[in-house]
């Protein structure tokens, strides 16, 4: 019942975003769609239902939700393989992300050489980033100038990658990726999530401002839309990745372990989500209940 409800809606968003999708000849107006999280540890599980919820929504303009868990890792590669658009999601570190790209461009090496079309396959690495500060600022000091700062640095050294993996610079680009964007390949680009400002201290558009650049998606909440609509300002200009870096070390230097941080985030986003999904369930079942009652009530009369 969840599916049939959940996919009619996305079906109807997929249709609503259609013009934008062919006005960009397949870039942009996609929906996305998860699989479930209770799935996220089991490689073959998630592979088996994100191809069961594509085959069922046949939209070409959505992707399937796979979370960059190690699990996840071979889902990606799979799913592409296979012609699946993949939104790669909880991802929130750098390291992690490595693997990411690594496992997109595997599914489509494998794509071409079963002699498998290039041009329709679309996937963006999902990178969260308030979360990152909200785990990191309670560790600094009250005072300490790097509240506030770590995520975007930590997501500005994940641009960084993607431009070095991604480039188009045609002696720059990662070799690996030139072959495949000569057969029709598209980026994987990087999309920013948690864009929402977790501490009212700092200003509510901070994470939309200090990451706009071009090829990457940013998925607002509406509140954070509408304040971005209303005051926000699209002219700043994102740090340089040397000093991202220099924020890193920084933040190491005082005590920030940022990869057990960014794997703790992981472990809590996989938790969080099968914690809401299990309460959807629980609800759906109880309005089915009741309904039963209500009917036998009714027949009884």
């Amino acid at each position: 019942l969840f599916f049939e409800l959940a996919l009619d809606d996305v079906r109807r968003a997929a249709d609503l975003l259609r013009p934008a999708y062919d006005k960009s000849l397949g870039r942009d107006g996609f929906v996305s769609f998860e699989c479930t999280p209770d799935l996220a540890d089991d490689s073959d599980a998630t592979v088996a239902q994100a191809l069961d919820l594509w085959g069922r929504v046949e939209r070409p303009n959505v992707m399937i939700k796979v979370p960059a868990t190690e699990a996840g890792l071979l889902a990606i590669e799979e799913l592409t393989a296979r012609g699946v658009n993949v939104n790669v999601t909880l991802l929130f570190s750098v390291a992690r992300y490595e693997p990411v790209i690594d496992a997109y461009m595997r599914g489509l090496e494998r794509r071409l050489s079963a002699g498998e079309t290039l041009e329709t396959i679309a996937s963006v690495a999902s990178f969260f980033v308030s979360r990152v500060d909200a785990k990191v600022d309670p560790l600094l000091p009250a005072d300490s100038d790097l509240r506030g700062r770590v995520a975007i640095a930590n997501a500005r050294l994940a641009y960084a990658r993607y431009l070095d993996r991604f480039g188009d610079d045609p002696v720059l680009a990662d070799e690996r990726w030139r072959a495949l964007r000569a057969a029709g390949a598209r980026p994987q680009r990087p999309l920013w999530a948690s864009t929402a400002t977790k501490d009212p201290a700092y200003s509510d558009v901070l994470y939309v401002e200090q990451l706009i650049r071009a090829d990457v998606v940013n998925t607002m909440p509406e509140a954070t839309l509408r304040a971005f609509a209303d005051h926000g300002r699209a002219d700043h200009v994102l740090p340089a990745a040397g000093l991202a870096n220099a924020i890193l070390h920084r933040a190491q230097e005082a005590g920030i372990d940022l990869d057990a941080v960014t794997a703790q985030l992981e472990r809590e986003g996989v938790r969080a989500f099968c914690d809401s999904y299990r309460e959807l369930l629980g609800r759906i079942e109880a309005k089915l209940a009741s309904a039963s009652l209500a009917g036998g009530a009714s027949a009884a009369v």
